[in-house]
């Protein structure tokens, strides 16, 4: 897998029936090993080991109803108080660059979640803003929030 610009950690990788898998740290089963996985599970210890994120505080994977139609949602980080969706984040392969289509894609994730903060990785890129939703207006951040701070910042 590509080098990228977060942190090493000690990846639990086997090959199952072939195909090569890592333990996903939220779900706490393995998954097929890609390219966006890699950096989906990169950047979750990031948060959790450098900014202070609870696991149990995330998710992988979370289903939205979008227009009628079953998405998912990378990862979803959640207020400890109601458990209520705080950010969204969307995860490519360190070779899919960070696009406007990028960013429209979880913008439509936030029309049903409506969070405070979207981040989009592809692990060499982190972009990450704070939205307003009543304005319809955001702001990029220059450094991903530690959680306290995302909770400081926050409406």
């Amino acid at each position: 897998m590509d080098a990228l610009n977060l942190p090493p950690f000690d990846a639990k990788i086997k090959k199952v029936d072939g195909m090569i898998k890592i333990m996903d740290t939220l779900r706490q089963k393995f998954v097929a090993l890609t390219p966006e996985e890699w950096v989906r599970q990169h950047f979750v210890r990031f948060l959790i080991d450098q900014k202070q994120y609870s696991p149990t505080l995330m998710g992988n994977e979370v289903a939205v109803n979008l227009n009628g139609m079953s998405r998912r949602c990378d990862t979803v980080v959640y207020r400890q108080e109601g458990l209520k969706p705080l950010m969204i984040i969307e995860y490519k392969a360190s070779s899919v660059e960070i696009t406007q289509k990028v960013f429209n894609q979880i913008c439509r994730y936030n029309m049903v979640l409506e969070v405070e903060y979207l981040i989009v990785s592809n692990g060499l890129k982190h972009y990450c803003c704070k939205v307003d939703i009543k304005n319809g207006g955001y702001t990029f951040l220059k450094d991903i929030p530690t959680y306290d701070d995302l909770l400081r910042m926050s409406d």
